[in-house]
């Protein structure tokens, strides 16, 4: 079992693939390259963000909508409390970029040295609507 301490810190993200449950295809759930973190805070607050690497640049002036949800759909962001139960890491969401996260997000993971990896755990792609496995590879800095 681990110890709440052994997550404390910044753990930038390697990889995030997605397996869909009606195939079986694993892709790229951002993109290759993500640019993303998450991060424990000792208080039992924590915060995750990611990016897909290559969404567009500054634009001057504003943002049509559908750019708007391009925007939207090449990133995640939540923030929580959160504490552990066994091999699970459960976050108490309360604020997040997909409404639908809101409440209780329980997700398997491991630690292994300066790895982080939080697998396993069913859900739904806000982008798509498909039913994934989503899997997330971080490295503590």
């Amino acid at each position: 079992m681990t110890s709440e301490s052994a997550l404390i810190g910044s753990w930038r993200m390697q990889e995030w693939t997605r397996t869909s449950v009606r195939t079986g295809e694993i892709s790229d759930a951002l993109g290759p390259s993500p640019i993303g973190y998450i991060a424990y805070h000792p208080d039992g607050r924590m915060m995750a963000t990611v990016f897909r690497s290559d969404r567009p640049g500054p634009k001057h002036g504003g943002w049509t909508d559908a750019e708007k949800a391009q925007l939207f759909d090449s990133m995640l962001a939540y923030v929580a409390s959160y504490h552990l139960e066994g091999d699970q890491v459960v976050h108490h969401v309360d604020g997040s970029w997909n409404p639908n996260w809101f409440g209780d997000l329980s997700r398997p993971f491991k630690l292994a040295g300066d790895r982080l990896v939080i697998s396993g755990a069913p859900g739904i792609d806000p982008a798509t609507g498909e039913d994934v496995v989503y899997r997330m590879e971080f490295i503590k800095v």
